[in-house]
């Protein structure tokens, strides 16, 4: 998934895209200042937080060469004036942030892009995991839990199981927030949960998995979980 931000003000710029990894870290996130500079990139963006207000070509004339261009990208206009809402939907905008919006509704705006975009392009995104000289590609979602034995990392998916050496902590990085440790030999993905305690994570497959770390954070995170979900 590729999600540009193009903003004169830098300041912004950055702000978006930090938010924005603290929910997709596996992200590919392009920063522009102008709409020259977005125009020159010719990148393939699937997602675009657009300012409509910059110097030089504005946002809404950069989204006219972008469509003019066959560019497909999910369009969310940010901008401090709410009169250029019918010229947004000229080109096809997805949303419209008026500065200044909240940490939730950009998020709430960024989630249902995501969501959508994903449904449009009917892809899963995937990682590669080296094991035994090969390179095995995975969907993330598919993994129920992951666990250390014997030194190695053993991942469950729904179709196979897979074990490398390696550390969970790096699999943890790369699988991001749908993925939580309750146990320092345990990495479990969130959807596959189906009760819990203070003690114990029993998922849906059947396993009970160990639960030693802190309960409170667990059930918070579960919580956040299921909140993306909706």
């Amino acid at each position: 998934m590729k999600i540009a931000i193009c903003d004169d003000e830098a300041a912004i710029t950055e702000w978006m895209a930090e938010k924005i990894k603290t929910i997709y870290k596996n992200a590919e996130i392009c920063c522009y200042l102008s709409g020259e500079e977005l125009l020159d990139s010719q990148e393939k963006i699937d997602i675009l937080f657009l300012d409509i207000q910059m110097d030089g070509k504005d946002g809404m004339d950069t989204a006219r060469q972008l469509r003019k261009n066959g560019a497909d990208t999910m369009i969310i206009f940010v901008t401090a004036l709410e009169e250029y809402v019918f010229q947004a939907f000229d080109v096809g905008a997805f949303h419209y942030l008026v500065k200044p919006f909240s940490e939730e509704k950009f998020f709430e705006v960024l989630q249902k892009a995501v969501a959508q975009r994903k449904e449009q392009k009917n892809e899963k995104e995937t990682i590669i995991i080296s094991s035994n000289g090969k390179h095995i590609q995975m969907i993330p979602e598919d993994i129920v839990y992951a666990e250390v034995f014997n030194r190695k990392v053993v991942i469950h998916t729904i179709h196979q199981t897979v074990e490398y050496y390696g550390k969970l902590k790096e699999l943890e990085e790369k699988l991001g927030d749908d993925f939580y440790r309750p146990h320092r030999a345990y990495l479990v993905n969130f959807k596959y949960v189906r009760k819990y305690d203070a003690s114990n994570i029993y998922l849906e497959q059947g396993q009970v998995l160990m639960a030693k770390r802190n309960y409170p954070n667990f059930v918070k995170q579960y919580m956040q979980y299921n909140q993306r979900r909706i």
